[in-house]
């Protein structure tokens, strides 16, 4: 629709001798409406979209009113349309099979399957495949990209069908880098263009991993959606929201000697999972925030998803430019930000007044100090000093031990031994400095005498080839190789489960003396069960500590108090000795962190491998769906469409699939890594003809709902306590309480006609955006999850597949009415509840008879939701606006 533009904020910018359309915020004080400098700069963003989506229908007059007079407080609707889509291939790979699958929709119910197109551009980049199959030499990165296209030719012809067939969507090819870091270093513009419109506006996004608000550090704003609201917003469909409460971060001061970005993510991370910031926009602001540059900003935003924020934010300044012309950003899109941005108001300098936020905390950065985190949350930060005691505490029993292989002699292997280590993750791989400071520690440590531990899986993995080009001009890159950090690929790999199997000889040790063992990594997540099935333990470091870790190679010590080992002359080596000052980072930094190479590696960015050309492309823009395929099937979400006017109704003689405890993440949910032989999924794709050695991982399988079903529930750490001494994807049939897989359980309410919903704790939901753990519940059978709270995305997943949410009300939950998932459950008032945002009333049934009643909330957020909701979801829901657009334009 048109732009009404009632507050005449359409005007011109001139830059470059080139007029540019904009929408002044301005408009707003000028009209007695505003007083800017007031509002957080991540809600001007905001308020910039509204006023350019003006239309009187989904954007009114008194939307952008309200969100201009900014009140503090999530207390009103409004519809959020991003610039663009980024997705990554795990998530990016089910997202066009729901395309191709509305297509066919289209097609059957006789309008135009080209509706099903992305109307803003998408990218998505590969980057969740490849694996460390081969480590610790210098052919690793070509034997694992080839095994990784090997394994996943079929995905990729998929991609590169979709490329072909859909407008406005572009892949960039398999081992190049990951998605964030290539989004930061070449993607995104900060200011957005329209070659049709002529307009420049904020470059925005959502994502379909959850670590995309990564580009918070460069003054963007954007957010990790699941795959299923992203397609929405493909197809032209608004973000709806709560205008979000906004939280500032002050910060002071400078890191101290030896802190790292890393370290300094971490105690962010914690202090702001304390003060509970979920579904609320952190913003950072002080005079600390010059004394960081642009990569430390992007770590911050990187884990904003771990400290629960929708986005950490970091508002234009000269540091960005600087960063935009070191990348090699043309000349004149550095321009146009710099004289957008300050002609809105959105650009930050040290006179900048500072804005009224919700609530605020602050943090010195002189008090950071050298920190891990784990062993299985990211906000649970240890000292270093208090790792050995923190991993021996956690064990609560003495250490155990294993006979250990080692080439022609036996070593034992002990609890706390460091089997993974890996610079991984775009979390620090897109921060030189951190980088940088693990090449001269690897330096140092060489020209000491030390050498990794034989038990330790080494990786270097970075998420783009700049970071190999520095590495390389600074000398650094044959040192961390002489430690085996060989390059393995340049992709997500251990930060997401792709780490690939342990060395033989470790994992019979591992396995016969029941060890807990540890990774460490450079990464942002480190749950159970997603690095390794072997690995117990997982902590979170910066790159240099990472290489420290493989030195002494076990995670029980000080390593301020103890030595990393023995150097060549006999002396006892501490990690004090080894460290790197910053003085000696920023002058490797300043030196090889170069312009041209941001050039050349991006020069040919969407060209891809011989291999990646020579793929034979299906043709059509109606995609051939083979029945043979186990990695791309064709999705059951449009075979049986609800009736709006009636879907919405009271629910009765639902039975538990599970009940659950805290925390319960999304990992837990749908994992992304290895599928036993023996699972469910396991047995699926080995009744296809498939062997384990080419089952892949549940991530490169989410374009074939048959096995990602059967993966649902399925983590081997998950723990049911329906059925209690159990880990795994269990649960008990009730009423007959028979023991099975959660999978076959919910294949047998199925036939009995049984209608589920899973009981669960706080935090549920947490972790990767990942909508398989929203479809995959559905298609198990489940109509409603009751939670004691909910991580934003999954909450916003399970509305956009149809499912319930339900909440318990505050200082409640299942323990307070003794639930233990043997009841037969009923939902009332559900009707009346989702339209009004009010309760529904659950009565659960014991076995004996008895009963107990209780309030929930429905977490059914806005009026755009509601409608998702009433027709079965954001899928059907976008069919239906296609097919009835179809039959207007007829």
């Amino acid at each position: 629709m048109p732009n009404t533009n009632s507050f005449g904020a359409a005007s011109t910018l001139r830059v470059n001798k080139r007029d540019y359309k904009i929408y002044r915020l301005d408009s707003l004080e000028k009209a007695g409406i505003s007083k800017l400098n007031r509002i957080p700069f991540s809600i001007k963003v905001l308020l910039e979209n509204l006023l350019r989506f003006e239309d009187g229908r989904t954007v009114k007059r008194g939307d952008i009113e309200y969100v201009a007079k900014w009140q503090k407080s999530a207390a009103h609707e409004i519809q959020f349309r991003p610039a663009r889509v980024l997705l990554q291939d795990f998530t990016g790979v089910p997202c066009v099979v729901d395309l191709a699958a509305m297509r066919d929709a289209l097609k059957q119910m006789g309008a135009d399957p080209g509706l099903a197109n992305p109307l803003i551009p998408a990218d998505l980049v590969i980057d969740h495949s490849v694996q460390v199959d081969q480590f610790g030499s210098a052919a690793a990165f070509q034997i694992n990209a080839q095994m990784e296209f090997d394994r996943n030719q079929e995905r990729y012809a998929f991609l590169r069908w979709g490329q072909a067939a859909f407008q406005d969507f572009r892949v960039v090819p398999p081992d190049t880098g990951i998605v964030h870091q290539v989004n930061l270093e070449y993607l995104a513009k900060v200011v957005f263009t329209n070659e049709k419109t002529g307009e420049a506006y904020p470059d925005t996004l959502v994502g379909t991993d959850s670590h995309t608000t990564m580009i918070n550090g460069l003054g963007v704003v954007g957010w990790g959606v699941g795959g299923i609201e992203a397609e929405g917003c493909m197809l032209g469909q608004p973000v709806s929201m709560l205008l979000p409460e906004v939280v500032g971060f002050r910060l002071a001061g400078r890191l101290p000697e030896g802190a790292t970005a890393t370290d300094l993510v971490l105690i962010v991370t914690q202090m702001l999972r304390k003060k509970g910031v979920v579904g609320k926009f952190v913003e950072f602001y002080g005079p600390g925030v010059s004394a960081l540059s642009l990569a430390d900003r992007a770590t911050i935003g990187n884990m904003s998803p771990e400290y629960g924020a929708t986005i950490g934010f970091f508002p234009v300044d000269q540091v960005t430019l600087n960063y935009l012309k070191l990348t090699n950003r043309s000349p004149e899109q550095v321009a146009l930000v710099e004289a957008y941005t300050k002609e809105q108001g959105i650009f930050h300098t040290a006179d900048t007044p500072e804005p009224d936020f919700s609530d605020t905390l602050e943090l010195d950065l002189g008090t950071v100090v050298t920190s891990l985190a784990g062993p299985k949350r990211p906000q649970d930060r240890i000292n270093l000093p208090d790792m050995k005691r923190s991993f021996l505490a956690s064990l609560g029993a003495a250490p155990k031990s294993a006979d250990l292989a080692v080439n022609s002699h036996k070593e034992k292997l002990h609890e706390g031994a460091v089997v993974i280590a890996a610079i991984t993750s775009c979390t620090n791989t897109s921060n030189p400095s951190v980088l940088i400071a693990a090449g001269l520690l690897a330096k140092k440590a060489v020209e000491k005498g030390l050498e990794s531990k034989p038990w330790v899986k080494t990786s270097l993995a970075p998420g783009s080839k700049v970071v190999i080009d520095y590495l390389k001009d600074a000398g650094l890159l044959p040192y961390l190789e002489r430690l085996k950090f060989h390059l393995v690929g340049f992709g997500c790999t251990t930060c997401i489960g792709n780490s690939g199997p342990l060395p033989d000889n470790v994992a019979q040790a591992v396995t016969a003396g029941k060890l807990n063992v540890a990774a460490i990594l450079s990464g942002n997540r480190n749950f159970e069960g997603r690095i390794n099935p072997l690995v117990r333990s997982n902590y979170l470091a910066s790159p240099p500590l990472v290489v420290a870790f493989a030195l002494a190679g076990r995670i029980d010590i000080d390593l301020v108090a103890e030595p990393l080992g023995t150097g060549k002359d006999g002396k006892p080596v501490f990690l004090r000795d080894i460290w790197p000052t910053s003085v000696e980072i920023e002058e490797a930094v300043g030196k090889s962190v170069r312009t041209e190479f941001f050039a050349k590696q991006y020069s040919e960015v969407f060209k891809g491998e011989p291999s990646w050309n020579a793929i034979q492309i299906p043709e059509g823009k109606i995609y051939e769906w083979s029945d043979d395929s186990t990695y791309v099937r064709n999705p059951p979400y449009f075979e049986k469409l609800v009736d709006p006017a009636t879907s919405v109704k009271d629910m009765s003689g639902l039975r538990a699939l599970c009940v659950l405890g805290d925390s319960v993440t999304t990992d837990h949910i749908s994992p992304a890594g290895d599928i036993p032989a023996d699972s469910p999924a396991g047995r699926y794709l080995i009744s296809c003809g498939v062997k384990k050695p080419d089952f892949n991982s549940y991530g490169s399988r989410r374009g074939n709902h048959e096995v990602m079903v059967r993966g649902t529930l399925a983590n081997i750490r998950l723990k049911n306590l329906m059925a209690p001494g159990t880990e795994g994807g269990w649960t008990r049939h009730i009423p007959d309480g028979e023991q099975m897989s959660i999978y076959d359980a919910a294949m047998k309410y199925k036939e009995e006609g049984v209608p589920l919903v899973i009981i669960a704790g706080k935090e549920y939901g947490s972790g990767s955006s990942r909508d398989w753990a929203a479809k995959g519940v559905l298609l198990l059978g489940v109509h409603a999850v009751i939670a004691e709270s909910f991580e934003r995305i999954h909450r916003s997943n399970l509305v956009g597949m149809g499912v319930l949410p339900l909440q318990f009300l505050a200082g409640e939950g299942r323990e307070t009415f003794g639930l233990t998932g043997e009841e037969i459950f009923n939902l009332s008032g559900v009707r009346e509840a989702v339209q009004t945002g009010g309760r529904v009333r659950v009565r659960a049934v014991r076995p004996d008879g008895s009963e107990i009643s209780f309030d929930t909330q429905v977490r059914v957020d806005t009026p755009q939701e509601i409608e998702y909701y009433r027709t079965g979801g954001i899928l059907p829901f976008v069919l239906r606006q296609l097919v009835a657009a179809n039959r207007q334009s007829a």
